[in-house]
């Protein structure tokens, strides 16, 4: 009934991992997923799962037939908690920036199986996890006990509003860098209806129960420098398909001409030191997936640089003569317009906290 005469073009199942237990624990070959993947008009919709419930075992990530994607909530922690400052989170940022390979790479399952994300109708929107140390769901009635307390937040030095310019423009920062992780990451991006306008729930993590201006999305965002900075990102995404490649990348090689589909870089040009635990930098250079020529775009390159430390310059690749880099997206700007489009080559110059993207070759305006 939903599909064939409300148009509804997919589900999202709550708790997913209960819809395959059976007798002797969950199975993916289970009931309810054998009659929901043969039949003939169910099967062809879009199909995600919420990868665990609260009964043992219970945690499913990438445990999932295919064709459902999985809500990635190792995603969302570790791009929560980098951005946060937290040590060792370099190494395990990387994996989730090409599709979580190490989940969903078998069975003949595509980087978009994986769901990306930092926030959700549960939870902090995004206004709050930058403005908010602690949840605050008082209002609630359970004595505050309610909602999940691991959200990895952080204030920026006061906890909620505040005028104080500076707190301001490190949350602003920070929204902007978690955003750009979600979308450009290889995967597919979910983006909470409303944390492109700056909306608030005023702390409160667990708001189902606020029909009232707590839960409600509040639209006068409309047209800030946030909303255009993720209209920027989408249009960035559509114009590179290397952002949403339609297989795994693992440094093969490219038919065209040998070099790997992808290859890390640290702030001098060499490989990024994954292990140690200081690591707050990186970047990473993507091109057409080695394994899909038909897929290729005229040499589509795109070289994004994480920078979750102080301010230096990063070493650009070597690019052929006719095609240097220019910066397409900045973080540390408002609305992520770099400053300049100028075509540069050698080293650039990296903001603190920031995220920048560089194709070859010129740039949207």
């Amino acid at each position: 009934y939903w599909a064939e005469i409300t148009g509804i073009d997919g589900f999202r199942f709550d708790l997913a991992t209960a819809l395959g237990r059976e007798r002797d624990g969950f199975d993916v070959h289970g009931g309810f997923f054998d009659a929901l993947l043969q039949d003939p008009v169910l099967s062809r919709l879009k199909l995600i799962a919420e990868p665990w419930d609260t009964g043992p075992d219970g945690y499913r990530l990438g445990g999932f037939p295919p064709p459902f994607a999985e809500w990635n909530d190792r995603f969302r922690d570790v791009t929560r908690r980098f951005w946060r400052g937290d040590s060792a989170m370099a190494s395990e940022l990387a994996s989730r920036i090409l599709g979580s390979a190490d989940h969903f790479d078998d069975a003949g399952r595509r980087p978009w199986a994986s769901i990306n994300y930092v926030t959700a109708h549960d939870g902090f929107t995004l206004e709050d996890l930058v403005s908010h140390a602690h949840k605050h769901n008082e209002a609630n009635g359970e004595g505050n006990r309610d909602g999940h307390a691991a959200n990895y937040s952080a204030n920026s030095g006061c906890e909620g509003p505040t005028t104080d310019a500076g707190i301001l423009a490190r949350r602003a920062r920070r929204k902007r860098n978690l955003l750009a992780t979600v979308f450009l990451s290889q995967g597919t991006p979910m983006l909470l209806a409303g944390d492109e306008l700056g909306n608030s729930q005023g702390g409160n993590n667990n708001a189902y129960c606020q029909d009232n201006a707590t839960g409600w999305t509040d639209w006068s965002g409309a047209g800030d420098s946030l909303h255009r900075f993720v209209q920027r990102l989408t249009r960035l995404r559509r114009e590179h398909p290397v952002l949403r490649q339609p297989r795994f990348l693992h440094g093969n090689p490219v038919p065209c001409d040998g070099g790997p589909d992808i290859a890390w870089r640290g702030a001098d040009g060499g490989p990024p030191e994954w292990t140690s635990s200081g690591l707050r930098r990186f970047a990473v250079l993507l091109r057409d997936a080695a394994d899909m020529p038909e897929y290729a775009k005229s040499g589509d390159v795109v070289l994004l640089v994480f920078n979750g430390a102080e301010a230096r310059e990063f070493h650009l690749p070597e690019t052929p003569k006719d095609r240097g880099w220019v910066c397409v997206l900045d973080t540390n700007r408002a609305d992520g317009r770099p400053e300049s489009g100028d075509t540069a080559s050698g080293t650039v110059w990296v903001d603190a906290d920031s995220i920048a993207v560089f194709i070859q070759g010129q740039g949207p305006d």
